[in-house]
């Protein structure tokens, strides 16, 4: 399936962001809202404690795995918001270059966010997205 997700760079703003500004999908497109994919394991118990890095590539495997029961893949996707417990930016960066790595040339839209707490015992990292499929 051909991706209805089309990314917007600007040549006005800097280029320091390792992600398209913007996106775009076409009229008739379903979009898939994503719940924030945790990091935890199929027994709930939280994946990879204290390791932003271990939690954030535990998130992106769920959310990969919640996109496709919707039918969708990270190339699907039109943007993400990463929540991160931590008023650290290295701890920020670290979990931002997993997800930035996870999905590779399709850089989508996102917003990097350090918060104060998320909801599961030892949690440190969450991240949701908004999909898009042609019909």
């Amino acid at each position: 399936m051909n991706s209805a997700v089309t990314l917007l760079r600007s040549t006005v703003l800097s280029d320091v962001a390792e992600y398209a500004y913007a996106a775009t999908v076409p009229s008739g497109t379903r979009l898939v809202f994503t719940a924030g994919a945790c990091p935890l394991n199929a027994d709930g118990t939280t994946a990879a404690v204290g390791d932003y890095a271990g939690q954030a590539a535990v998130c992106v495997a769920n959310l990969k795995t919640a996109l496709a029961e919707a039918g969708a893949e990270l190339t699907d996707v039109v943007s993400t918001r990463v929540l991160v417990a931590s008023s650290s930016q290295e701890d920020l960066v670290r979990a931002w270059e997993v997800v930035r790595d996870s999905f590779g040339e399709h850089d989508v839209p996102s917003t990097l966010l350090g918060v104060t707490v998320l909801g599961y015992d030892d949690q440190l990292v969450e991240i949701e997205s908004v999909a898009a499929l042609r019909e």
